[in-house]
This record gives C-alpha cells, structure tokens and sequence, in this order.
C-alpha cells in the first residue's frame, strides 16, 4: 500500500513488449525456496549457467546478497522477514519487466511472502523450485556455521530450529539436492521449463546466434 497520496504512476515510453522484442526472449521469475543449506544459490547459478551458455539474458537474485544492500537495515524478526521477502519480489518484478530471466534464491519461509511473490508476474511466467532437502542434511553441511550457532541460541528465530518454514504445497518443481546432484537437479527444472514452452529459443531467434550456427 501507497504510504501517500500524492504519488502517481508513470508510464515508459519504452514498454516490456519492446524490450523482450529487442532480446528475442520472453521474460521469467522461477522462485528458488528452501531451508538455508538446501542448495538454492547453487542451483541458482547452475541455472543461470546454462540458461547464459543458450543465449538468454539472466540474472540471480540472491537473498543473501541483497542484504549486503538493498536489505541492509533489515534484520530477522518476522516483520524484517517479510519485508526483506516484499522488496526482493519487487526487484524480481522490475526484471521481468526489464525482460530478463530471474533467478530468485532465498529461503522465503512462509506462504503467504511467496503467494505475494507470484501475484507482481503474470500468470504461467513464475516458477516456484522447491528445494525440499531434508533439516537434518542442511544442518549436516552447515557452511555458514548458522545451524550451529541456532542451536547454541546465538541466533534467534532461525528458519527450521526456532521460526517455521511453510513448505510449499504447489510448487511447479520440487527438487532434493540430499538425492540428486546439483546437475540432475538442474536438469529437472530445465525438462520443466521446456515440456511447457517457457523459454523461447534464442539461438533460433537472434539473428547473430543463428549466423553462428550455420
């Protein structure tokens, strides 16, 4: 909600049919959720990787990295929770409507900051990746050492010790990186996006790319 009233939206002279026009690409938000140690900003960047080596203009939006700054001022009560949730959605909002594929990485524990998520990109153009690695794995791999000082009461309200984490119920990818290797699980959101048409073919559709095929 709009703190004012005196604010007023403005029209772009150059709208997103343009940009994707120009990029030959359609614009994507998958929504990369899961405990902290699942395995999101891997895959993320295994994404991205493959996604960049096919031509398309991609960026990862990582949870941890925006609260070196946008997030800044954030901390880890429930309401910083939610608003550091609300701005990531609106910076993944203004790349889709830059024309970009987005790759959102961050735990996002509960439902109703995903469902909010979803509703800022049109419909069939966000993919939520569950990635469902079990508590007792992520705690196991623990690289930041959080799980450790969760459980010493270091930190307060850490998502899966002390704070919930709503598990998606209708994610459009649900991937286990504690089964499946960071590759097959790539390869399991690549089959997804493909079977439902949601990447265009770039190395078809630029004309650049297509001479260099030739």
């Amino acid at each position: 909600m709009i703190n004012s009233t005196n604010v007023f939206w403005q029209d772009c002279t150059v709208a997103r049919a343009d940009r994707t026009a120009l990029m030959h690409q359609e614009p994507l938000v998958l929504w990369l959720t899961g405990l902290s140690g699942a395995g999101k900003s891997t895959l993320a960047n295994s994404l991205a990787q493959r996604l960049f080596d096919d031509g398309h203009f991609v960026y990862v939006l990582d949870g941890d990295n925006l609260r070196h700054g946008l997030n800044r001022d954030l901390g880890f009560d429930e309401a910083d929770r939610h608003e550091n949730i609300r701005r990531m959605a609106d910076v993944a909002g203004l790349m889709y409507d830059a024309g970009l594929v987005t790759l959102a990485a961050c735990i996002s524990p509960f439902k109703s900051d995903r469902d909010f998520a979803r509703s800022l990109i049109p419909a069939g153009k966000f993919v939520e990746v569950f990635v469902d690695t079990p508590l007792e794995v992520c705690e196991q791999r623990d690289s930041k050492g959080l799980y450790r000082r969760a459980r010493a009461g270091e930190i307060r309200d850490f998502t899966g010790i002390d704070s919930p984490f709503e598990r998606p119920t209708h994610a459009e990818v649900t991937v286990d990186t504690s089964c499946s290797s960071p590759t097959d699980c790539a390869d399991t959101v690549m089959r997804y996006l493909a079977e439902h048409r949601l990447l265009s073919s770039r190395l078809a559709s630029s004309p650049d790319k297509a001479a260099q095929t030739r």
